[in-house]
């Protein structure tokens, strides 16, 4: 059984059952999250995709209005010029055969992988390790770029990347409790209409199902959707 905290029970017995506005559900969640950490904002969306079907796989990435709250450790695989770019840009590591056999030793104190388009051959041997973790490099999140230094940029600045998950849900870091709360407001609606423009168009009927946000160590709440 998944161990619950006093504070967490506590704010249970308070939580809001039915749907309620975004104002209204930023508002509850920054009146639970009293700990000492800032504690991060999730913004989870179910979708009506059939997670089953390529055509209707969610994959992306986005630079909300108002950041995340933090910077991300950004890794690069290519080489030469665009290393030392990559690395000017804020990279921690940027390299190619180099990088991909320290990831294979089992590094991976990074939050995102950048790779070059001529790279791929060489970090598409890393798709088992870096797969799993939700790092692997790919086109439609904009991780494989010849631009490899705003593609670093970006990242490290803490551009969001999401994917759907089995159960067709996304999941996005949209920010910290202590933004104000239209910050927090406008990043998660920003995330919102991003996913809104992905529709697939072979999908019939409701797209988005639900939407719940809640911080790192507070209950959800569910989103009143227009």
């Amino acid at each position: 059984m998944r161990f619950r905290s006093k504070r967490y029970k506590s704010d249970v017995t308070s939580a809001v059952k039915e749907a309620i506005p975004l104002a209204e559900a930023v508002q509850k969640i920054k009146g639970w999250a009293t700990t000492k950490f800032d504690q991060s904002v999730e913004c989870v969306m179910h979708l009506g995709i059939d997670p089953r079907q390529a055509d209707q796989a969610i994959r992306g990435a986005i630079s909300l209005p108002h950041g995340i709250g933090r910077s991300l450790k950004v890794v690069a695989f290519c080489e030469g010029d665009d290393a030392k770019a990559a690395l000017a840009a804020g990279a921690i590591e940027a390299s190619l055969e180099d990088l991909v056999k320290k990831v294979q030793g089992g590094w991976l104190d990074f939050d995102v992988a950048i790779a070059h388009p001529r790279a791929m051959g060489q970090v598409g041997k890393l798709g088992r390790v870096l797969g799993p973790q939700g790092k692997m490099p790919s086109p439609k999140s904009g991780t494989v770029t010849a631009d490899i230094a705003q593609a670093v940029k970006d990242y490290a600045a803490g551009k969001v990347e999401f994917r759907n998950d089995s159960g067709g849900n996304v999941h996005a870091l949209v920010g910290k409790v202590s933004f104000e709360n239209q910050k927090l407001e406008e990043n998660i609606t920003a995330f919102m209409d991003n996913i809104k423009k992905m529709r697939p168009s072979v999908v019939k009927g409701s797209f988005i199902n639900k939407v719940c946000i809640s911080a790192t160590m507070s209950p959800s709440v569910q989103l009143l959707l227009a």
